[in-house]
């Protein structure tokens, strides 16, 4: 084994991770299985055919060398526009091994996202697919100042074409543990995206703490992520975390969907899915007409934003499984808190992730008493060590190690932490601080609801009461009749307070990739 592996000792709670002097990630987990014997197992599965360990090292190395032969430099950043298939493994690790920094991307983004970007990054190179093409080259174009070099993953002329000509061999560049490794850029469900920067030892600590320690995930299990790569959810459950123990993962570039979702698990038959509560929502619709085999799934997971209980009830009625809904970040990389195998509560985020300190402030910056409301700060090993270019932001957000996750939370009377929203979401109404999404999780109960938004909205009187977006599911009609129903139900199980006294029937909910409901559009 290579002299800057990690070492991992499971007999303490939480284990205790041991990061050698010279430390760069790549090394434990893309050469560590080669060098253990484990070459053979396949590391990627899907329509593309499998890719062994092997052959991934092999792959990693090539385009590592065509990276350094582009004549990049130690620590210059690579902004990835790259749909999910196995060059993302390829260009991000051998980035990584190289001393390079990759920057995964949203792929969906038009060119002005873009453009800022790639300038607020100063990366040196950008690599996109082809699908990203269009809006990727409009935004160098409308670059001023500076010529980005850029090719595309694949085709003529492309990163692949040099990856297949260099070197399979590429030696590890020296890093520690605390050294800058890659970014990732925040969803943006606030305002504009921030260029957020981890460090090597983030990676493994989720896969330690979450996908060992919560998934119980091992070398035989299979991976599928409805969540995409350049989502810090999606990095984790498609790649890094079956990397980490040896396991497989499954790719897809189609766009997720209960039909795509369905098609995949049917033919690779994963052991764990990972979803969003939107997307788990449309699955639900459709098995009320299709029956897929989902008999290989023993774990089902979400997040990205926080699953209502009335989903887990119907999803686990309709299907037998539980879903363990949790809270990740970008910031901190994966889930902190979680609902654990054998602790499932609908409607609550779960208990603390172990490895990871929670407390919760109010607006003086207090520790709350049990049941109120206040911010979550999180405290861990994979909190990210700071926004680039953003100071400012930064030491408002990450204090002595603890970080501002933006969202407000109480925990209940049993210790489960119970999601109330995005601090910016929160509204007061009559004087009360209410929740939106206890209210969109009250909406989501009635049968003709399939996606709702709740809102801060002023009245004639400058008063501000619960405004509703509703999206209805498949056959339902919205307008009046069905606004009194949904006000009628809401009054069953609401404070009245709470009752949406708007209602919009809408057909989509503007949205982030990763599926986040961007309320503050709606406010606009």
């Amino acid at each position: 084994m290579a002299d800057d592996n990690i070492s991992v000792d499971y007999n303490q709670m939480p284990p205790k991770i041991i990061f050698p002097e010279n430390f760069n990630v790549a090394s434990s987990f893309i050469d560590r299985h080669v060098e253990e014997g484990r070459g053979d197992r396949i590391a990627i599965l899907g329509e593309f055919g499998s890719i062994n360990y092997n052959t991934l090292q092999e792959n990693v190395n090539k385009y590592g060398n065509a990276l350094l032969d582009l004549g990049l430099s130690s620590g210059d950043r690579i902004l990835m526009m790259v749909k999910d298939c196995p060059d993302f493994f390829y260009l991000f690790w051998g980035a990584i091994k190289a001393g390079l920094v990759p920057v995964p991307i949203n792929t969906l983004l038009r060119s002005a996202d873009y453009q800022f970007m790639i300038e607020d990054s100063g990366c040196s190179l950008v690599i996109y697919s082809q699908e990203s093409c269009k809006e990727v080259r409009s935004a160098l174009e409308a670059i001023e100042g500076k010529t980005i070099l850029s090719y595309l993953i694949e085709g003529e002329e492309s990163l692949d074409v040099l990856a297949r000509k260099a070197s399979d061999h590429l030696e590890v560049v020296p890093a520690s543990a605390e050294e800058d490794c890659f970014w990732l850029y925040s969803s943006g469900s606030t305002g504009r995206p921030k260029g957020t920067v981890h460090s090597h030892k983030d990676i493994p600590v989720t896969c330690v703490y979450y996908a060992e320690g919560v998934l119980g995930l091992t070398k035989e299990d299979i991976c599928f992520s409805a969540a995409k790569l350049f989502f810090a959810y999606g990095l984790g459950n498609a790649m890094t975390f079956p990397l980490w123990v040896g396991a497989t993962a499954i790719l897809s570039a189609a766009p997720p969907s209960p039909e795509m979702t369905f098609s995949i698990i049917e033919e690779f038959k994963p052991s764990i899915y990972f979803g969003v509560p939107t997307l788990y929502a449309a699955q639900l619709q459709a098995l009320n007409y299709s029956d897929p085999d989902l008999a290989s799934i023993k774990i089902c997971v979400s997040a990205g934003e926080a699953l209502p209980g009335d989903i887990f009830r119907r999803w686990n009625k309709k299907t037998g499984m539980v879903i363990l809904d949790g809270i990740g970040s970008t910031e901190i990389l994966h889930i902190f808190i979680s609902n654990f195998p054998d602790d499932v509560k609908p409607g609550v985020s779960g208990r603390l992730v172990p490895g990871y300190q929670a407390k919760i402030l109010d607006e003086k910056g207090e520790i709350v008493d049990q049941g109120v409301s206040g911010a979550l700060w999180i405290k861990g090993d994979s909190v990210a060590k700071y926004y680039w270019k953003n100071p400012e932001k930064t030491s408002k957000t990450i204090k002595n190690g603890w970080i501002n996750t933006g969202d407000t939370y109480y925990q209940n009377e049993s210790g489960y932490f119970v999601y109330c929203g995005r601090n910016d979401d929160m509204m007061k109404v009559g004087g009360i601080w209410c929740s939106p999404f206890e209210i969109e999780a009250k909406l989501i109960e009635h049968p003709d609801v399939l996606e709702a938004a709740v809102v801060a909205r002023a009245d004639g009187d400058q008063l501000i009461k619960p405004e509703a977006f509703i999206i209805v599911a498949e056959g339902v009609t919205g307008g009046d009749e069905l606004a009194k129903r949904l006000l009628e139900h809401c009054k069953g199980g609401l404070a009245r307070y709470k009752y949406p006294r708007w209602f919009n029937f809408v057909d989509q909910l503007p949205k982030t990739a990763t599926g986040k409901i961007q309320r503050f559009r709606l406010r606009n």
